[in-house]
């Protein structure tokens, strides 16, 4: 059990002293604000709250966690680069992947020169146990790992994320981007008992706030206050703060939306194993199906064509393609394409 995260953190990062902002140093919201150099008109012309402290509330109301063990990023990709400058030394620190995976932690690695290890899923797409913690073991510029799950593009959640908590000697990212599709195996529960462990979430999916570009991350209080620090002060704007608290304060409307959703994945999932050009429909735990076609280049310029847009993965999973569910309209014009392409339109 890892009782200090400390020793993973850059000593730079450590002794790194804040920008402190005029919103830090006076936090009320009546008076005349002559202190930020900020233009007097305008109905945007003051600076976002630095903390987001009514979203953190709201998300701490919601998610059943302290506000203190919440950070809100520009989009989940702030909460990866932050990560990777905390814990990684440039040049001289490791971190592990899973491929196939969410590409961005390969960029975030190299805008860092930070060096990968990459070790591939099994060939039912979970986590090789023995392989991350053997090279873990012999390689002691290995600070973090991020995990995935349910996993893009994969679909499925991953096992034994508890036992590599457990084993794993550095700090674990679990990454719940899709984790909304099916929130009883968030694994931010296990933040009081696993001070390495952070827990990333976002409004993108579930919350259909892709364009607004919110990020949550949960840890420990010691965690939270490094990536704090390590922000810039006001990374999120205050249209984008407004929106998600106004999506958090429809609950009807998100249940309602993401129960068509599940219905709409069962749907595809009956529909799509009919066709002969389908080959494999892999288990989902989210918002999307990866699916073995027998070409699936020719399914993809075909569906371009009638304009019809899916994601060819087959450089990530051999003759794959990763279908979003859409709205019923949108997936019966999808079904529709792909039995004619099947030949068996009806």
């Amino acid at each position: 059990m890892i009782d200090d995260i400390t020793k993973f953190v850059r000593p730079n990062i450590l002794a790194l002293k804040p920008y402190s902002s005029a919103r830090d140093e006076f936090s009320g919201s009546e008076g005349i604000f002559l202190d930020a150099n900020e233009n007097p008109y305008g109905n945007l012309n003051r600076y976002p709250d630095p903390h987001q402290k009514a979203l953190k509330s709201k998300l701490s109301e919601i998610k059943k966690i302290s506000a203190d063990q919440i950070f809100i990023g520009n989009g989940s990709d702030e909460v990866i680069d932050l990560i990777y400058r905390i814990f990684c030394e440039p040049g001289e620190s490791s971190a592990i992947v899973c491929p196939p995976t969410y590409g961005m932690y390969e960029v975030s690695a190299n805008i860092n020169n930070v060096r990968l290890h990459r070790i591939p899923l099994t060939d039912d797409f979970q986590l090789d146990l023995e392989k991350i913690l053997q090279t873990a073991g012999s390689d002691s510029s290995v600070k973090l790992i991020f995990i995935c799950s349910p996993n893009n593009p994969t679909g499925n959640r991953l096992n034994n994320i508890g036992k590599l908590l457990d084993r794993f000697n550095g700090i674990v990212v679990a990454d719940e981007a899709y984790i909304d599709f099916c929130p009883e195996y968030s694994l931010k529960e296990k933040i009081g008992s696993h001070p390495n462990l952070i827990v990333m979430q976002t409004f993108s999916k579930a919350w259909a706030l892709a364009g607004v570009r919110i990020g949550m991350a949960f840890a420990g209080k010691k965690i939270i206050s490094l990536l704090e620090k390590t922000k810039p002060p006001y990374n999120v704007s205050v249209l984008n703060q407004q929106a998600a608290l106004e999506a958090l304060a429809d609950a009807d409307e998100f249940e309602k939306r993401r129960n068509i959703i599940l219905q709409q994945r069962s749907h595809l999932v009956e529909e799509l194993a009919k066709l002969k050009i389908v080959k494999r429909i892999y288990p989902s735990d989210a918002n999307f199906l990866l699916v073995e076609v027998s070409d699936a280049d020719r399914v993809y310029r075909h569906l371009v064509e009638k304009q019809v847009i899916i994601r060819n993965r087959t450089t990530q999973v051999t003759n794959c393609v990763r279908i979003t569910v859409g709205t019923p309209d949108e997936n019966r014009q999808l079904l529709k394409e792909l039995y004619l392409l099947d030949g068996s339109a009806r």
